[in-house]
């Protein structure tokens, strides 16, 4: 596996370790800020590391991915810290579309510190469009459908291998509590539960029924 080149640019990213430090402290394993340069608008998603090992290098702080709006999969995704994102310059120059020159180094750098200037420091709250990225990503991540968003049931998961209770994951406990809030706030302390999303809408179901089919099958 080839090195990973990297272009440094002392703390113009500085933020990104407030926001990284602020989604811990409220429990988000993503978030999404919108970005503009050269007159082209993108989401760039924040993405924690969900195990210290899924780190390509250790002085990774998170991953962040750019998408461009008007077509979500022109993306790129890199390792990031607070003075970094671990990537190529001439793979960062043509993704953002960056003509080669002389002075490639200062232009790199106005790049660092426009990006720093759009990173929040803490999470806000969302449009539409930007929690629609979010779910997308997170259900992705988790390896569903990304049509998946109507929410019909909550299940516990069975226990591990070592005979511990399974948790469902950082990216389903995101995904519904941007989805069903409600919902998510009166289950939210219990890890054991996971929350079914299906892509047909007239599978999902209200609250009460929900709490009401958990309670059920718990008596059973």
């Amino acid at each position: 596996m080839a090195k990973i080149e990297t272009t440094k640019m002392i703390n113009a990213l500085e933020n990104l370790k407030l926001l990284v430090t602020d989604m811990k402290q409220k429990g988000w394993y993503i978030d999404v800020f919108s970005f503009k340069y050269k007159q082209i608008d993108y989401f760039v998603i924040v993405r924690l590391y969900e195990k210290p090992e899924m780190k390509p290098t250790k002085y990774a702080l998170c991953e962040v991915e750019f998408l461009v709006k008007v077509n979500l999969d022109d993306a790129l995704a890199v390792p990031a810290n607070s003075k970094e994102l671990f990537v190529d310059a001439k793979t960062l120059r043509e993704y953002f579309k960056i003509e080669y020159a002389p002075n490639l180094g200062d232009i790199l750098k106005q790049f660092y510190v426009h990006l720093g200037s759009f990173i929040p420091v803490e999470v806000r709250d969302k449009t539409p469009e930007q929690k629609h990225v979010m779910v997308r990503s997170l259900s992705k991540s988790d390896s569903e459908d990304p049509e998946k968003i109507y929410c019909f049931k909550v299940k516990r998961d069975p226990k591990r291998k070592d005979g511990s209770p399974g948790q469902r994951s950082p990216y389903n406990d995101n995904k519904t509590r941007i989805l069903r809030p409600a919902l998510y706030q009166k289950l939210k302390d219990d890890h054991n539960l996971s929350f079914c999303f299906s892509i047909n809408p007239d599978d999902e179901k209200d609250d009460s029924t929900i709490l009401g089919n958990l309670k059920n099958n718990q008596a059973t």
